[in-house]
């Protein structure tokens, strides 16, 4: 097994390869989930692995995003069930992998390892999601695109299941439709209607006949499918001389059993279960459509003046504490290079001349061993994500403190190396928007669960540099932003984006000031709906995840929320409690109850009066 020597030129160089191959330089790449199929103009990205048995599984998901991007259509939406929806999105997502393969033969092997991976975790999940999956697995073994025993199983599973059996009509009708998109979605309707998931594929397609010329399309490639699985070559797409990325840049062979663990222990890391909190809060919590939901860059808030302006107006509030700042900022970075280099190696030949020894080469000149050597310690490696709550009632002096709790510890922590996100969260709409609206057409039943169209913002992603991001801070402070909150999705969702991450050590900061408000769902459900949901999935990180949950209350103590909390109420606490804070979290040091929470929180009070 080899170790992958530099992850972040991996990285860049998958991101750019993705842009280059679907022809669309303006990918906007976000770290965080996959999603199946891609958003619009967006590449999802992980962070890349550590060893070389995950790197095609890597390089699939990347490849995949391009090929849709590059071979599919936008064309208005069908309406379907959401079950119906999954399996032909599915079948879209074959569509344009099999294109893909075709004209990129290394991704072949990328993309089925993928495959494999995703379909492996959501069987461990028991998720809604394999049925969808399994239709894309299904699809490629009945064209002869795959011949392995577990596709043969999934396909076979999945003909009994839905008694496909001799049906060759609809596979041949898909073979021939590969490369016309309109043509292949009649074809998904049809095999819909087969497994009894639409009831009259007829009238979907007179109601959505539109012509789609798809690029990269060909009129002969029947022969091409058969062809993929002839010398099917092992490099992938990103392995192109376009990458420009010499080998010796990437891998490094490993021989050490320390390694090896190390690798292992990131990789079941990686393979943390997807969907854990949807599919276990599915029966307590619902919500009525997320066809309105957004997760959006800070930039896209604002034009580049405002975004200017609002750093400025930031900068002017972070001044008064700079001095404070760059002495914090130092403390800590000494006190983790300290853990990182605390131990020597005594009595070499070669070397730190050790002066506790001095008198060994007075007495005896000829000795050898008066040398020492520090003994490097791996820091372990962490990537911290702050949540920020972004309410209306977090309106003036409280955001002005999350702005600059978010400053300084992005700040801090990147002169310490360490990879931090920053993440907001509100709503697009006071009293609810689009969702309660379509509430209200299609008759206000009830309890029907969150009724507002969140929005969740990266004002950082963890893989994007300080410098360039730092200017979307004073998003924050822009008016009209602050709307309501719904504190568990958001919370669910941070959780979702770190859980992907590659990193050994994972810690979640949330920043707030209370509990989650909604008026839109508050009014048509039970009154602690929000507030129940929140908790259980507080629960869940604190006792089912890998990820460490702490939070900072703003000007209110949110122990009722979080077991793990300290609160600020004034800005001149602010050093000191970040400091502290950082120090007791960095060092693995658990807050164990609300006592201890108590105590810290009154030392704190003592440092800054003193």
């Amino acid at each position: 097994m080899a170790r992958i020597k530099d992850r972040d030129k991996l990285h860049e160089a998958s991101i750019s390869t993705v842009k280059s191959i679907s022809k669309q330089k303006d990918l906007n790449s976000i770290s965080g989930v996959i999603h199946r199929p891609p958003l619009k103009n967006q590449l999802n990205t992980q962070t890349a692995p550590s060893s070389t048995n995950q790197l095609n599984s890597y390089r699939g998901a990347s490849d995949f995003q391009a090929f849709w991007h590059l071979y599919h259509e936008e064309v208005a939406e069908i309406p379907l069930t959401k079950e119906a929806r999954k399996i032909f999105n599915e079948l879209e997502l074959a569509r344009v992998e099999i294109l893909g393969s075709i004209e990129f033969r290394g991704s072949k092997t990328n993309i089925n390892e993928y495959i494999k991976n995703k379909i492996t975790s959501l069987e461990e999940e028991k998720s809604n999601e394999y049925l969808a999956i399994a239709s894309n697995v299904w699809l490629k073994y009945m064209l002869g695109l795959l011949d392995d025993r577990n596709s043969k199983e999934i396909a076979n599973n999945f003909n009994n299941k839905f008694n496909l059996k001799g049906n060759n009509n609809l596979i041949s009708e898909f073979k021939k439709n590969i490369s016309n998109q309109e043509s292949f979605q009649k074809t998904s309707l049809k095999f819909l209607k087969a497994i009894n998931l639409v009831e009259k594929s007829e009238d979907i397609i007179e109601e959505n006949d539109k012509s789609i010329d798809p690029p990269g399309s060909s009129d002969n490639l029947d022969s091409n499918i058969d062809d993929v699985n002839d010398g099917d070559e092992t490099e992938s797409i990103e392995s192109n001389e376009s990458m420009d990325m010499p080998d010796e840049m990437v891998f490094e062979e490993d021989s050490t059993s320390f390694a090896e663990a190390s690798i292992d222990e990131e990789i079941e890391a990686l393979s943390y279960p997807e969907n854990t909190f949807n599919s276990e809060l599915q029966k307590n919590y619902e919500i009525y459509t997320n066809d309105f939901d957004e997760v959006i860059d800070a930039k896209e808030l604002t034009t580049n003046e405002e975004s200017l302006r609002l750093r400025k107006q930031l900068d002017n509030l972070i001044k008064p504490h700079l001095t404070t700042i760059g002495k914090l900022a130092n403390r800590l970075q000494r006190l983790l290079l300290a853990k990182q280099n605390t131990s020597w190696n005594y009595n070499l030949e070669e070397g730190i001349l050790d002066t506790a020894r001095l008198h060994r080469i007075i007495a005896k000149p000829g000795f050898p061993l008066s040398f020492k050597e520090e003994k490097q310690t791996d820091f372990k490696d962490t990537v911290v994500s702050l949540l920020i709550d972004n309410s209306g009632s977090m309106r003036g002096r409280s955001i002005s403190l999350a702005a600059i709790c978010a400053d300084i510890i992005s700040t801090t922590l990147d002169r310490c190396q360490i990879k931090t996100e920053i993440l907001g969260f509100t709503t697009k709409h006071w009293k609810g928007g689009q969702s309660k609206q379509l509430w209200l057409q299609r008759g206000s039943r009830s309890y029907p669960g969150r009724l507002n169209d969140i929005r969740h913002i990266v004002y950082k992603s963890a893989d994007n540099s300080l410098r360039r991001a730092r200017k979307n801070f004073g998003t924050m402070l822009r008016e009209g932003l602050l709307k309501e909150n719904i504190d568990g999705e958001a919370l669910a969702w941070s959780h979702e984006r770190l859980i992907k991450r590659g990193e050994e050590r994972k810690i979640l900061i949330v920043i707030s000031d209370g509990a989650p408000v909604d008026d839109s769902t508050l009014s048509a459900n039970k009154d602690d709906y929000l507030d129940n949901h929140l908790k259980e999935i507080i629960y869940l990180i604190e006792n089912n995840s890998p990820v460490e949950l702490q939070a900072i209350g703003i000007g209110h103590d949110v122990t009722k929320y979080y077991k793990n909390a300290l609160t600020i109420n004034r800005a001149e606490e602010l050093g000191e409690v970040l400091l502290l804070a950082l120090k007791v979290w960095l060092n693995e040091i658990r807050f164990v109850d609300k006592f201890y929470v108590s105590k810290i929180n009154l030392c704190i009070r003592l440092q800054v009066a003193i």
